[in-house]
């Protein structure tokens, strides 16, 4: 009698390993969105004020520069730094904007804001480096820099000050332990907040004496319902300064952005680039150097900000939620629920799934009070704004 072959066993499937440093928070408006989207696949009709995106499309210009270069020609890798001819138009831009005169071998092309930042992290900070960011603030921030290994320090700014962070908070920050850095966003994300000149000269000044690294974050500079926005540059030859072409210039999907660096910090953002990304995308820069001189587009797309903040401005206090500051720039509100509710994760979640509005919860912006409030972009399309107060206006009662 013959013994039977053992029957072959499967071996136990192998989990490759979760990094530590992938163990970051969710970014809750994107989240948002992928749920939104969903309920729009099963039918629903779903009003988007979560993303902080251009209903806008891209300018003409960028599109026909896009398509004459798909004619046939190579579409290949660029400088790692970005085009020189986009370089000197970008350093243009600051003279001509601020005033401010910007050696072009100072500026770096990037994969969007977002690419910038983690060039200017790893190019400013040792793992265990201590940044100080803004609460509330955008979320990506903190994200990255702690994938870096890089600790963060949060700075909770008061609502009196508008949420906007003075020196004298960076100060005290710093006395309590040394901080190494400073990343500050104005015109802000979630409040639409933006520093004054003089607030701005005394954050640049108060990082020198200090020895505190300050990244300026300026990618909502040309959203501005008053007086225009300062960059850093104005006040100081260290600051670190990013941008993109995603808000002002109607450009996101073309993940396309810039830097704009000390003379020290452009060789080795310049290896680092070299090494993670190669270069910005060839078309998404042809794009952006074409889209300055689509003045008169971008000045409609900001009327139709400016219309749409006009119409929350005059709802929202007719619903019970009437604290907030109007926003001086972006295209943000960030609204105190906490007349209707201490959960703002509860809250956006019943109000998309009840009438169908999509907002993003406070907690994305501030872990410790974001409980309390809820972001609304008016980015989008005024029929949206309309729409998503009248739905709130029946909701709310």
């Amino acid at each position: 009698m013959t013994t039977p072959a053992p029957r072959w066993k499967a071996p136990a499937p192998f989990n490759a390993p979760v990094s530590l440093r992938a163990n970051v928070a969710s970014f809750m408006a994107l989240d948002v969105m992928v749920r939104a989207r969903r309920r729009e696949q099963e039918g629903h009709d779903i009003v988007h004020l979560e993303i902080g995106e251009p209903a806008s499309p891209p300018p003409r210009a960028v599109r026909e520069a896009a398509i004459a270069a798909l004619d046939g020609r190579p579409i290949g890798y660029t400088e790692a730094l970005g085009r020189p001819s986009l370089r000197v138009r970008i350093a243009r831009h600051y003279r001509d904007a601020y005033g401010v005169e910007v050696a072009p071998e100072r500026v770096a092309v990037t994969t969007g804001s977002s690419g910038g930042f983690v060039l200017a992290f790893l190019a400013l900070f040792d793992a265990g480096a201590r940044v100080a960011v803004a609460a509330p603030g955008y979320p990506a921030y903190r994200n990255i820099l702690e994938a870096l290994g890089i600790e963060t320090v949060t700075i909770e700014a008061p609502e009196d000050t508008r949420f906007v962070v003075t020196a004298a908070m960076v100060e005290a920050a710093h006395a309590e332990k040394k901080l190494d850095g400073l990343l500050l966003m104005s015109p802000a994300n979630p409040t639409g907040a933006m520093m004054s000149g003089d607030a701005l000269r005394d954050i640049c000044a108060t990082c020198e004496r200090l020895g505190i690294a300050f990244i300026s974050d300026e990618v909502y500079h040309g959203l501005t319902y008053g007086e225009p926005a300062q960059t850093a540059l104005q006040y100081s030859s260290q600051a670190v300064v990013a941008n993109s072409f995603s808000k002002y210039f109607c450009m996101t999907g073309w993940r396309i952005g810039w830097l704009v660096l000390p003379d020290h910090l452009v060789r080795p953002v310049e290896r680092l680039h070299q090494s993670l990304a190669i270069s910005a995308p060839y078309l998404s820069q042809l794009g952006a150097e074409a889209v300055f001189e689509a003045q008169a587009e971008l000045d409609a797309a900001l009327a139709r900000y400016a219309s749409n903040r006009a119409i929350l401005l005059n709802e929202l206090p007719g619903m019970g939620l009437d604290r907030f500051h109007p926003a001086d720039g972006a295209f943000y509100l960030y609204v105190d629920i906490s007349r209707f509710s201490g959960d703002s994760l509860d809250f956006c979640g019943k109000m998309l799934n009840e009438i169908g509005v999509a907002a993003t919860p406070g907690l994305d912006f501030d872990r410790t009070r974001g409980h309390h409030a809820v972001r609304f972009s008016f980015a989008g399309s005024e029929r949206d704004v309309v729409e998503a107060s009248r739905r709130m206006k029946s909701w709310l009662r």
